[in-house]
């Protein structure tokens, strides 16, 4: 009997240390011992897992009369394959298609394949003509996300925002697309995703502007580091006309500097211009759009028409320029008004939270794949952060965006505060700050406010 306990409590010793660090550690588990096991599985089954997935190819003439000659039954081909490689979410293998075969056919198969060999979740990506990429996931990724380990990748205005199902990180690349739609209802992770945004933006050289029409609420903690805040209608109006402003005084460099001689160096946009007289890049976010667009009287609508033209032509001729949108609410539709159809085809990029409705899923997500708009309806309401990102392309994936406070998020706009440009038709529209806040209650209300230099 103590040889069986002294046997057995070691191995007991180290299941329970796996299952604990399954738990904590899921990337640690899967290279010691997910891994391993899976990838073993995928090697030993391959051929007999795609033989019953229908994912092979009768064997070619010279097979056939070759297996007639020794008196064997020629089997049917599965692709050819690499070797699976660890990821830090699970493994990857690359495929090469036999002739007749098609990336769709692994895609129909995706769910099958993920049963056969014990994964997650298996995503399929054509990587070129007749070759494609087989990921699969050793867990859910997306019940526990971390911040990316780098802030920045490799250039300007791009920011690792969310984790996709796939293991890789959603990247919101400004260059490639300029403009983007966010919606989603109250606790849907929204504001979380509008917070890690924001902060990316703020250790870069960028001018944010802000406009949020509940009185500041969401925007003003902040205040330190835009450089512009309208947190009313109409003085959002007055702030959409000095952005128009900016924008064609950026045209006027863009055209002079093609004219300035023989050796100029032709640009349709400023990302073309030299860096001593490159303007900054400018990221307009518009939050929560309805409140914006609410219109009591004929007076309103006339003024709500006049922005939506404003948002619209930002939108059209902004990129060229380097200003940016980021429009952010809990619905977008039609009743908005006048041409919120026509601003929502100018902002591709698309970030679908839980939403209350179907409509504000088809809005944000039915032109780019009816898939994902039937995905966002599917979130459920007890993963916030979970969202639906989508392009003009018609590519679109499951995200998380990692949890960030609010208290953390205003932290790193104060820590940044000193990286405001200057850019003096803003300078009428910048946030009142309130500096040396008071450490009591009763104190605070008698805080001094002043406005703190652009050089600050």
């Amino acid at each position: 009997m103590a040889d069986i306990v002294r046997v057995l409590l070691p191995v007991l010793l180290v299941l329970a240390a796996l299952l604990v660090l399954r738990r904590r550690l899921p990337v640690l588990f899967w290279w010691l011992v997910g891994y391993p096991a899976v990838a073993l599985r995928v090697l030993t089954s391959y051929r007999a897992t795609m033989d019953a997935c229908g994912l092979t190819v009768p064997a070619s003439a010279i097979r056939r009369a070759t297996a007639r000659v020794v008196g064997w039954q020629a089997a049917p081909v599965p692709p050819r394959h690499s070797l699976p490689w660890p990821t830090g979410s699970g493994l990857v293998m690359r495929l090469r298609l036999a002739a007749g075969q098609a990336p769709e056919d692994f895609t129909a198969s995706a769910d099958r394949l993920r049963h056969a060999w014990g994964a997650h979740a298996v995503h399929v990506r054509s990587t070129k003509p007749g070759r494609l990429e087989l990921r699969l996931v050793g867990w859910d990724v997306l019940a526990e996300v971390r911040p990316a380990r780098r802030r920045q990748t490799d250039g300007p205005l791009r920011l690792p925002l969310a984790l996709r199902e796939d293991g890789a990180w959603h990247v919101r690349d400004f260059r490639t697309v300029p403009h983007e739609l966010i919606l989603g209802a109250t606790q849907s992770g929204k504001s979380v995703y509008l917070r890690n945004l924001l902060c990316g933006l703020a250790r870069q050289p960028v001018v944010l502007v802000g406009i949020d029409c509940k009185w500041g609420v969401e925007l003003a903690p902040f205040a330190p580091r835009l450089s512009a805040l309208a947190d009313q209608p109409d003085r959002a109006n007055d702030l959409l006309d000095v952005l128009l402003e900016e924008m064609e005084a950026r045209f006027r460099l863009i055209g002079l500097s093609s004219v300035a001689g023989p050796d100029a160096v032709l640009t349709s946009d400023v990302w073309g211009l030299p860096k001593a007289v490159r303007p900054v890049p400018v990221v307009v976010v518009v939050d929560e759009v309805a409140e914006l667009f609410l219109a009591a009287s004929r007076d309103d609508e006339k003024r709500r028409d006049a922005m939506v033209t404003k948002l619209i032509r930002l939108a059209q001729l902004g990129r060229a320029a380097g200003i940016y949108l980021e429009v952010c609410g809990q619905r977008f539709g039609s009743e908005l008004g006048k041409g919120a159809t026509m601003l929502r085809a100018q902002l591709t990029g698309r970030v679908c939270h839980r939403v209350n409705d179907e409509s504000s899923a088809n809005m944000a997500l039915a032109d780019v794949s009816p898939e994902a708009a039937l995905a966002a309806t599917s979130i459920p309401a007890d993963r916030p952060g979970v969202a639906v990102v989508g392009d003009s392309s018609g590519g679109w994936s499951r995200v998380r965006s990692p949890h960030l406070t609010l208290e953390d998020a205003a932290a790193v706009c104060r820590d940044t505060a000193a990286l405001v440009p200057e850019l003096p038709r803003l300078e009428s529209f910048r946030p009142v700050v309130a500096t040396g806040a008071a450490k009591s209650p009763s104190s605070s209300a008698t805080a001094p406010v002043v406005r703190r230099p652009v050089t600050e």
